[in-house]
């Protein structure tokens, strides 16, 4: 969105990308809860989440999936009509992205590309069409998320595989799995920095990539194929603080 208007593309603009965020991820969130509900409570890590413990019921979550729907399509609807006319095909891998683990190994990429559509729908959301620089950071998008839910599904190999559910480590172990993730965030550096080549960002850009490069160094360096002690530093905190670098820097950017 900030790269599309160069700035700051006005309140309206801003207010309704928000609401199509807010309602699609409500919406990803929750149907990924039903899909998973009966796995979940199998599975020790996630038998404390609200479906399997019964606090929540697959009907109350299934309805708060439409509303979060509802709200995308609206919220895309009052954008542009490039916006409302991808809204109902974004919402198939809003969707069908929590069922993949049940048929492909490759579902990390999937949610990565998944979630890359926020890049390419922020873009169209401010231009109303398609553009290169938008391509390349849903593509950053789709390699940096999908390299680190490798690492993420590495606690839950011998779940997976005792249950039938694809994963890069239940398919290919852990260490080939973390060699895969490594190739993922080196291809999510290169993205980010043909980003900045392609917008000519300035020198507060440049110095963000190298602390994103920095941090994602240090993700890797946080947890080994021997030990996920610190997998949860690793999964939320450093990513958590990568993205919002990625945000500041690029603002930051655009100043040259």
């Amino acid at each position: 969105m900030v790269l599309a208007s160069g700035g700051w593309p006005g309140g309206w603009t801003v207010g309704w990308i928000t609401a199509a965020m807010v309602g699609a991820r409500t919406c990803a969130m929750a149907v990924n809860r039903v899909a998973d509900r009966v796995i979940d409570a199998k599975n020790p890590r996630t038998a404390a989440r609200h479906l399997p413990r019964g606090m929540l019921s697959a009907r109350e979550m299934a309805l708060f999936a439409a509303a979060g729907a509802a709200l995308m399509l609206i919220a895309a609807a009052m954008l542009n009509p490039l916006c409302l006319a991808l809204s109902p095909l974004a919402l198939v891998f809003l969707v069908g992205y929590s069922y993949t683990k049940y048929v492909t190994w490759t579902s990390h990429w999937i949610l990565g590309f998944t979630d890359g559509i926020a890049a390419a729908g922020g873009w169209i959301a401010v231009r109303g069409e398609f553009d290169a620089p938008a391509l390349v950071l849903w593509f950053a998008l789709t390699v940096w998320i999908g390299g680190f839910d490798i690492l993420y599904a590495c606690q839950d190999i011998e779940f997976d595989r005792a249950h039938g559910l694809h994963s890069v480590p239940a398919r290919f172990g852990a260490r080939a799995a973390f060699a895969i993730a490594r190739v993922n965030h080196v291809l999510t550096a290169v993205a980010l920095a043909a980003l900045g080549w392609m917008l000519a960002l300035g020198p507060i850009y440049w110095i963000g990539w190298l602390a994103v490069v920095a941090l994602l160094a240090y993700e890797h360096s946080l947890v080994k194929p021997h030990d996920l002690s610190r997998l949860n530093v690793a999964f939320f905190n450093v990513n958590g603080y990568i993205a919002v670098i990625v945000l500041l820097a690029t603002v930051g950017g655009l100043w040259k």
